[in-house]
C-alpha cells in the first residue's frame, strides 16, 4: 500500500505542454508561427536554422534574429464527482529565441540558435479537486544549436548540428497529510491533519543532434526534411515538503531529500513540401512526427527513503504522435508580406495514464502574420489561436491519494509573437 501511495506522491518529469503535443515547445519564430510552422522547404530568415538548417546558404551574408512569443492559456475542468467548475491559473509565458547565421560562400554557411524546444506551465490552485495530484508544474529548456550547412550543387543542400540542452524544472503538488496519517498509524491514524505540501526543483543538461535537407525538385517546387534526435536529460534534484504545525507526525516519514531520474525528450522529424504559385505566393504542405513512446516510464531514485521507499517507477506508455500542417506567405510589395497557417496535432497521451499535470489533447492552431521589411531591418509578427478539444479523465490516477480529479479537461492557448532581424 505504502509504494501505491509512494507512486502519486512523487513527482514525475514530465508534464503538460506549452503548445502542440506532449510539452513540445514550437514558437520558435513570428516568420514560421504566422505560416502554421508550414515552413520546412522554404526560407523564413534566421529562424530557419530551427525549422530546417539546410535552407541556411540561402541567407546571404551575415544575419541576426531575435524574438519572442508571448503564450496565454485558459484551462477548465468540470468534475464528475461534484459537477462544479475549476478554472486553472491563467499565466503568460514569453519563450524567446536567438539566432545567428554567415554565409562564408556560395557552398558553405554556419549558424547557432538558442531557442527553447520543450517546456510546459499548468497551475491549478491549492484547494482544487485534483490538489494530491498536482497544483503547479513548471519545466524549461534551454538549447544551444551551433550548425554547418552546405550547398552540394543547385539542387541540393545538406546539414548538421549539435544540439547542447539544459533543462530545469520546478513541480508542486499538495500532500494528503489524514491519508498517510492512517498509513503510518492505523488503523485509527492520527485524525483529520491539514495538507502538507511538496514541491521538487531539479536540472540537468543533454547532448544531441539535428540534420537537415532540401531538395529543389523543379523552379517552383521545393522539398525539405528536418531531423532532431532524442535527447537523454539526467536530472538531479531536491524533493522537500512544508508540514503544517498540525500535521508534525509526517515529519518521520516526508523527509527532505535529494533524488535523481533520466528523462528521454524524444526525437522529432519534419518535412515539407513548398510550392512557389507565383513570383508572390508561396505554399507548403507539412508534417511532423514525435517520437513520444521514449517516455514509456518514468524511474526516480531517492537518496534517502520516504515511506519506506527510495525508488518507483511511473507508467506513462505515451505514444508516438503526428501532426499535419498548411501554411502560405504572399508578399505583397517590398515591403509587406502576409502569411497563414493551419496545423492539426494529435496527442501523445493515452486515456490510461492522462492526468491533469499533463492535460493533453488532440489540438487545432489557426495563425495569421506579416513580415515588414525596411533595408536591412526586418520585422515579423504573427498571432495564432489554439483550440484543444475537450477531454474526459476517467482513470485510478489518485485514487489512493484522495481523488482522482476525474472530469471534463478543456483548454484554449493564446500565442503573440514577434522577432526583429537585421541583414549586416
Amino acid at each position: 500500500m505504502k509504494k501505491i501511495y509512494l507512486a502519486l506522491l512523487l513527482f514525475t518529469f514530465t508534464a503538460g505542454n506549452l503548445y502542440a503535443s506532449g510539452f513540445g515547445v514550437f514558437t520558435q519564430g513570428a516568420n514560421g508561427l504566422g505560416q502554421g510552422n508550414a515552413v520546412t522547404a522554404h526560407v523564413t530568415g534566421p529562424s530557419s536554422l530551427y525549422f530546417n538548417p539546410a535552407l541556411l546558404p540561402q541567407l546571404a551574408g551575415t544575419q541576426i534574429e531575435l524574438g519572442t512569443t508571448l503564450i496565454y492559456a485558459k484551462r477548465e475542468f468540470i468534475s464528475d464527482l461534484s459537477g462544479l467548475t475549476e478554472k486553472g491559473e491563467s499565466s503568460a509565458k514569453f519563450p524567446s529565441t536567438f539566432y545567428a547565421t554567415h554565409q562564408f560562400n556560395d557552398q558553405l554557411s554556419a549558424g547557432l540558435g538558442i531557442f527553447f524546444p520543450f517546456g510546459l506551465t499548468t497551475e491549478w490552485g491549492t484547494n482544487w479537486e485534483g490538489r494530491y495530484i498536482a497544483t503547479k508544474s513548471e519545466l524549461s529548456t534551454t538549447n544551444f544549436n551551433p550548425v554547418l550547412a552546405y550547398q552540394l550543387n543547385d539542387q541540393l543542400s545538406v546539414a548538421a548540428g549539435l544540439d547542447i540542452l539544459y533543462l530545469d524544472a520546478t513541480l508542486e503538488r499538495q500532500v494528503n497529510s489524514t491519508g498517510i496519517g492512517f498509513l503510518i498509524n492505523p488503523p485509527g491514524g492520527f485524525g483529520l491533519l491539514p495538507d502538507a505540501s511538496q514541491k521538487f526543483s531539479g536540472d540537468g543538461w543533454g547532448l544531441g543532434y539535428n540534420l537537415g535537407l532540401l531538395a529543389n525538385i523543379t523552379d517552383t517546387l521545393s522539398f525539405g526534411a528536418s531531423y532532431r534526435s532524442q535527447i537523454e536529460v539526467k536530472v538531479d534534484g531536491d524533493l522537500s515538503f512544508s508540514i503544517p504545525t498540525g500535521a508534525a507526525p509526517l515529519n518521520a516519514v516526508l523527509n527532505n531529500t535529494t533524488g535523481n531520474s533520466t528523462l528521454q525528450l524524444p526525437q522529432q522529424a519534419s518535412v515539407g513540401l513548398a510550392w512557389d504559385a507565383s513570383k508572390q505566393l508561396t505554399v507548403e504542405l507539412g508534417a511532423r512526427w514525435e517520437g513520444w513512446s521514449s517516455t514509456h516510464d518514468i524511474s526516480i531514485n531517492l537518496d534517502q527513503p520516504v515511506l519506506g521507499q527510495t525508488a518507483d517507477v511511473t507508467q506513462r506508455e505515451w505514444k508516438d504522435s503526428w501532426a499535419f500542417n498548411l501554411g502560405g506567405e504572399y508578399q505583397v510589395n517590398k515591403i509587406l508580406a502576409l502569411r497563414a497557417g493551419y496545423l492539426y496535432s494529435k496527442n501523445p497521451v493515452p486515456d490510461n495514464t492522462f492526468e491533469p499535470s499533463i492535460p493533453d489533447a488532440d489540438a487545432q492552431l489557426f495563425t495569421l502574420g506579416t513580415g515588414l521589411t525596411f533595408g536591412p531591418w526586418g520585422i515579423d509578427l504573427a498571432y495564432g489561436f489554439e483550440h484543444h478539444k475537450d477531454r474526459n479523465k476517467t482513470n485510478g490516477i489518485g485514487a489512493t491519494t484522495g481523488a482522482t480529479a476525474n472530469g471534463k479537461y478543456s483548454a484554449n492557448v493564446h500565442l503573440a509573437a514577434v522577432s526583429i532581424g537585421y541583414r549586416f
